[in-house]
């Protein structure tokens, strides 16, 4: 029985109903069809290399070559990078209106495997720089072009792109709307651990996508704390354990500071390191009681992240090696789409992106916090503390061919539905997208189109490497 006494299914009681209602009337005022294809903008709408420039403008001036460097290795590298130049585009199409927390940065290779608090490998999104409430259309337009960019990328035949992006669409629809009908505690808990991914893709996937899926999950358990503190310590010219160098990837505090300038850096990581400790629940302040620090270096990561202020901290547990610790200290910025969807709730960056993890993640990092700290530039700035690998592993892309992208297509669709059911109106969400194929074809059309406009601004930003008005360094 529904709520008001009537015969049908419990999941559509009035409330239901009336939200699914309020997706639908959404169609009046932005079509769904508002979605489809895109128009290439050139420089004289908007220059994509100066958006990278402004945002580049608050970074470690000195590794913003290697940012550029590593988004000019291919057009997909380059999407990669440019989050801020497609939420300025994103911001010229009719909004929705129906808020979701949005990852910011949803593309393919933001998805991946790492460990929950139980140890299990799950699946799941894993990259929360620029997260904050919006239209969950922007997510799914970004999830959508990347898989259009790649197939691109990697050479695949002519029409996968369309074909992959329509797989990626059709999935977050269908799988919106079945979460639209799970019990809210129910929602919660759904996961994808490997059990599950094999349960439902593995037949799709075939023998040798399994082999390399299953590959990656053993690597996925045996990338630890305890690991990762042996890839990034070396013994010094004293015979002493130390951060290691490699620079300017990797960069001990020891080498970026001396005198007093380094008495005052290892000050400010205690004392950071104890404001994190603050944002922690009891029990996790007494875990990381039994550590010490033993180590702290600079480190680049990523590809749009190069630059950000990111510092590594090494842990020593009070066992044997198998006790050590790295954790991950990462500069939090305002997001790349507060200029368009207004400033977060939180005043504290690194809080935003904790919060938001929380609440798209069915299972998160059990020390994540946020601190803010002043830098080495004397300003002070926010940041968001987390494990160093834990089981972190992502899709090999270049491995993978044609049948098993269409598979990650329909995985990551299914990972971003779940995330937005958790945190928006799935029901009005359905009656928006309706049951037809109607929003598919339009995110495959715009995702060939943004594709497009993708491949001319990496070649913008190319011409302004070559003519010196960006200076790119291998990294």
């Amino acid at each position: 029985m529904a709520r008001d006494g009537t015969p049908g299914d419990p999941g559509e009681d009035d409330g239901w109903r009336a939200a699914h209602a309020r997706g639908r009337d959404v169609r009046a005022r932005v079509p769904r069809s508002t979605h489809a294809g895109w128009r290439t903008r050139d420089a004289a709408d908007r220059d994509p290399v100066e958006i990278l420039d402004r945002q580049a403008a608050d970074r470690v001036q000195e590794l913003v070559p290697i940012r550029y460097g590593r988004m000019l290795r291919s057009a997909f590298a380059f999407f990669r990078g440019a989050a801020a130049v497609m939420a300025a585009d994103l911001a010229t199409v009719p909004p929705t209106g129906l808020t979701v927390q949005l990852c910011g940065d949803a593309h393919l290779a933001n998805f991946g495997g790492f460990a929950a608090p139980d140890r299990n490998i799950v699946f799941d999104i894993n990259d929360f720089d620029e997260t904050l409430p919006g239209p969950f259309e922007w997510d799914v337009k970004r999830l959508v072009a990347s898989f259009a960019v790649a197939a691109r990328d990697r050479g695949l035949a002519p029409g996968t792109d369309a074909d992959l992006a329509r797989s990626a669409a059709r999935s977050y629809r269908t799988s919106i709307a079945d979460f639209a009908r799970m019990p809210r505690l129910d929602l919660w808990y759904a996961r994808l651990d490997a059990a599950e991914l094999e349960r439902r893709w593995g037949r799709a996937a075939g023998g040798d996508t399994l082999a390399r899926f299953h590959k990656t999950l053993r690597k996925a358990r045996r990338k630890t704390g305890a690991r990762a503190f042996s890839r990034y310590t070396e013994t010094g010219p004293d015979g002493r354990l130390r951060p290691l160098s490699d620079p300017p990837l990797v960069v001990p505090l020891e080498d970026l500071l001396d005198g007093p300038g380094l008495a005052r850096g290892r000050e400010t990581i205690v004392g950071a390191y104890e404001r994190y400790l603050a944002t922690l629940s009891d029990d996790k302040r007494y875990l990381l009681s039994a550590y010490r620090i033993a180590g702290v270096a600079r480190k680049v990561v990523g590809v749009g992240s190069v630059g950000t202020r990111c510092w590594i901290l090494l842990l020593v547990g009070r066992q044997d090696a198998m006790d050590d610790l790295v954790l991950q200290i990462k500069e939090a910025g305002p997001s790349v789409l507060e200029p368009f969807l207004g400033a977060s709730v939180y005043d504290n960056d690194g809080r935003r992106v904790v919060e938001g993890q929380r609440l798209i993640q069915e299972a998160s990092d059990v020390l994540l916090g946020w601190n803010r700290a002043t830098g080495l530039d004397g300003e002070p700035h926010d940041f968001y503390v987390r494990q160093m690998w834990d089981g972190k592993v992502s899709a090999d892309l270049e491995k993978m061919d044609r049948s098993g992208f269409g598979v990650y297509a329909e995985i990551c669709g299914w990972t971003l539905a779940r995330a937005h059911a958790r945190s928006g109106d799935a029901p009005a969400i359905t009656g928006y997208l309706g049951s037809s194929d109607r929003f598919d074809r339009a995110l495959a059309d715009f995702a060939t189109g943004y594709a497009d406009q993708n491949e001319a601004d990496f070649h913008l930003l190319q011409e302004a490497a070559s003519h010196g008005r960006v200076t790119a360094a291998d990294g």
